[in-house]
């Protein structure tokens, strides 16, 4: 089975890098974006197999890439974790109903998030 490739997108230089490790340590392909317009240009280039999403970033926030992501004939199936520490149950229904595959909140557990991914792509594959 071909390895594969996860795009993180989030500000936060931190929460990239524990995921990275947590995504690297399983034997993914990891990508990094610091911000909204970088992750989309990742995207377009890079085509991932899944993507983990911050919504509250600088320069072009989660929900507006979850938008362009949806309404681009190549990029539209590709499935997305949204990652926030927004957690109302609003919140919630709002990045599902945006089109998210999932929605995890902060601080999440990296091996959660690793098994969620994991789940995702046996279904989408």
């Amino acid at each position: 089975m071909a390895t594969s490739s996860v795009l993180i997108v989030d500000d936060d230089p931190v929460v990239r890098r524990m995921l990275q490790l947590g995504f690297e340590s399983e034997g993914f392909h990891v990508l990094t974006a610091g911000d909204g317009l970088e992750g989309l240009e990742a995207m377009r280039s890079r085509k991932p197999d899944v993507v983990i999403l911050d919504i509250m970033m600088p320069k072009l926030d989660g929900m507006k890439v979850m938008r362009e992501l949806k309404g681009d004939d190549d990029l539209r199936d590709t499935p997305v974790i949204l990652l926030s520490a927004k957690a109302t149950s609003l919140d919630i229904e709002l990045g599902l109903k945006a089109g998210a595959a999932d929605y995890v909140t902060k601080p999440c557990d990296p091996i959660e998030l690793v098994d969620r991914v994991r789940s995702l792509l046996t279904k989408t594959g």
